[in-house]
């Protein structure tokens, strides 16, 4: 995935804007090693574009410079049942070549002005969702989610839903790795609803201490290897109490719960980016056999690591 269009309307909400420019548009950062995307906003006409809130847009872009976009953000607007023809003739024409479609928010609506509900699972946020539903009835709308993904076609729910749904779009391209620094580079804590897993990655936790670092840095390296406190300890060159210690009062937590964190994030990415065995990844990972793998990685993230790899493997 190379480029990315936002498509605005009069009316754009600025969040829902605002949100695909912090995914899709950020330049390159060194520490992060972000893929870098062609982000381009385009509209029918371009000019002066209504915003909803009090201020409005300038665009330079016309549609035209979203017909070879490998991603179409569809941004919501307020009169969202008023959609342009010519936005549904470019979503119908990214569909028929083969491009994903993100329709965030009321934008779910413009996907149905196109025919592209029809048989297919969506969301909406919780507001719209009967009115989606009434009429798109040969579709099923899901309230009660963040985000849907059928096929190429994925909506989002409304709000920071859309950072959600965008995170997961970014994960299934670039992996775990990228969707998480993604995440963390925006300060977004991962998302549950209704007790169901979002399956954001969560951002791998930071320390300020000069201290610490190298050794975090060799944890996340060793994590396979036997790692208790004296072990640990040892490295530092402090006793095990003392190091425990220094240890919580410079993250916050507990060696043992840091480096539970780190060996489900790992199995995470191996779920992921890997075929192997269940077992394996938990060798790899320390977690020792695959029973104590699906305990933890149950609680951590709301599924079993087999369910997890069917729905977010992506190929090697």
């Amino acid at each position: 995935m190379r480029k990315v269009a936002a498509v605005v309307q009069d009316g754009a909400e600025p969040f829902g804007l605002g949100s695909m420019c912090e995914v899709w548009g950020e330049p390159y950062h060194p520490q992060d090693d972000n893929p870098v995307f062609d982000f381009v906003v385009t509209t029918p006409r371009p000019g002066r574009v209504r915003g909803a809130t009090g201020y409005d847009l300038h665009v330079e872009h016309s549609l035209d410079d979203a017909a070879d976009a490998d991603l179409v953000c569809l941004i919501p607007k307020r009169g969202y049942l008023e959609p342009s023809p010519e936005v549904v003739e470019l979503v119908r024409g990214a569909y028929d070549r083969g491009a994903q479609v993100f329709a965030h928010c009321t934008a779910a609506f413009i996907l149905g002005e196109a025919g592209l509900l029809d048989g297919r699972r969506a969301t909406t946020h919780w507001r719209y969702v009967d009115e989606l539903a009434a009429r798109h009835p040969e579709a099923s709308i899901d309230g009660n989610v963040l985000y849907v993904q059928d096929g190429p076609i994925v909506t989002g729910a409304g709000s920071a839903a859309g950072l959600d749904a965008a995170l997961h779009v970014m994960r299934q391209h670039f992996g775990a790795r990228v969707a998480a620094t993604t995440a963390r580079r925006m300060v977004v804590p991962p998302h549950r609803d209704g007790g169901q897993a979002q399956f954001i990655a969560r951002p791998v936790p930071l320390c300020e201490s000069e201290a610490l670092a190298p050794l975090l840095a060799w944890i996340s390296a060793h994590l396979a290897d036997d790692l208790d406190v004296e072990t640990l300890a040892r490295q530092m060159h402090m006793s095990g109490r003392t190091f425990a210690r220094r240890f919580k009062d410079e993250t916050g937590t507990t060696p043992y719960s840091w480096i539970l964190g780190e060996r489900v994030r790992a199995a995470q990415e191996l779920l992921e980016q890997t075929d192997h065995s269940v077992d394996w990844v938990a060798a790899e990972v320390g977690f020792g056999n695959a029973a104590t793998l699906r305990h933890h990685f149950g609680r951590a993230r709301g599924v079993s690591p087999q369910e997890y790899r069917r729905t977010f493997r992506t190929p090697a």
